[in-house]
């Protein structure tokens, strides 16, 4: 009896989505020939992002503070343009964390010389990683302000003109450790966190004008700053980290973009992310009924998975902490 109820249920509720699905399914961006404004495009991620729109015959803005690296990530970008002719690569070097004005400034110039931004993708972040009390309270400061403000400084220039076109995506790129607070990273989880209900609401906001938010958990990628990372990362959060593997920022990047063409709200890499993804999912905006159905069917049996992920992150805690304990432990465990 129950069985029945909870199945006409289910079934109730896939006829529902798919009786709303115009209403919660945006249609597909067309990135030829569109302005695409990437932060932190000179290196990483974001580079990788640029090269990827490239290839999909979009005009690209990059924004960073780094003039040199700016200059280099052009160069190498314009090699990969599917039409040399038509497409345009430009470069402004800008603090986007500091001077609110300075970012409109290069926003306007940028769309002066390129059109409206279509597509905004905000990829300017830094990373420290340590334990609470051995993060300075500057470390705090510093990943706010570069990874949260200055994604508000960038987003608040360009949704006028994405308002008043009534088209546009905006990315929000957070972090697997932006789903999950994890050891060593509660300076970078606090304002990577802080990103999702900035792109709940804005969503919610900028819905009715057909601009789209898409907000995106990349794994750890194999970039400069993540090599720099590593350099300082406790060794609980490398071990914690190594669970999930390293991604490429090609394969990242494909992924993001491919999300952001078909509107979706969540972006993730790897079966981690998806599982994170569907856990996690609470009461974030709906954009696909396939994504929506597959959250329902597998949140219950994905929080019983959790766990034991959570058991094994508690271990290596644990673990870690008896070593330094006693070095001793090491040596017998070696």
């Amino acid at each position: 009896m129950w069985l029945l109820i909870a199945v006409s249920v289910f079934v109730g509720f896939l006829i529902v989505l798919y009786l709303a699905s115009p209403l919660i399914t945006p249609k597909p961006l067309d990135l030829k020939g569109v302005h695409v404004l990437v932060t932190g495009g000179s290196s990483g991620i974001g580079k990788a992002i640029a090269v990827e729109v490239a290839q999909r015959g979009a005009n690209i803005c990059l924004l960073a503070r780094n003039k040199a690296k700016l200059e280099e990530a052009q160069s190498e970008i314009e090699k990969v343009l599917v039409d040399k002719n038509q497409q345009k690569v430009i470069h402004i070097s800008v603090d986007i964390s500091k001077d609110y004005a300075a970012v409109v400034q290069a926003i306007q110039q940028a769309e002066e010389e390129l059109g409206p931004v279509v597509l905004l993708v905000n990829c300017a972040g830094a990373s420290v990683a340590g334990s609470f009390e051995d993060l300075s309270l500057n470390d705090f400061k510093r990943m706010i302000d570069i990874n949260y403000i200055g994604t508000v400084h960038v987003t608040r220039a360009v949704i006028p003109s994405m308002k008043k076109n009534q088209h546009g995506r905006i990315v929000f790129i957070s972090s697997q450790a932006g789903q999950i607070g994890l050891y060593g990273y509660t300076a970078y989880s606090g304002s990577k966190f802080a990103l999702r209900g900035l792109a709940e609401a804005l969503h919610m906001e900028l819905k009715p004008y057909n601009v789209y938010v898409t907000l995106a958990f990349p794994p750890d990628t194999d970039t400069p700053g993540f090599a720099e990372e590593q350099k300082s990362k406790p060794e609980e959060t490398r071990l914690i980290s190594e669970t999930a593997g390293l991604f490429q920022p090609s394969v990242v990047a494909s992924s993001i973009i491919k999300d952001v063409v078909s509107g979706r709200f969540f972006s993730y890499a790897g079966l981690d992310g998806y599982m994170l993804a569907a856990v996690t999912c609470g009461m974030s905006p709906v954009t696909s009924i396939m994504e929506a159905t597959q959250q329902v069917a597998c949140m219950g049996i994905f929080r019983i998975i959790s766990l034991f992920y959570l058991d094994h992150f508690d271990r290596i805690c644990r673990k870690c902490k008896q070593e330094r304990s006693d070095p001793s432990s090491e040596k017998k465990t070696s």
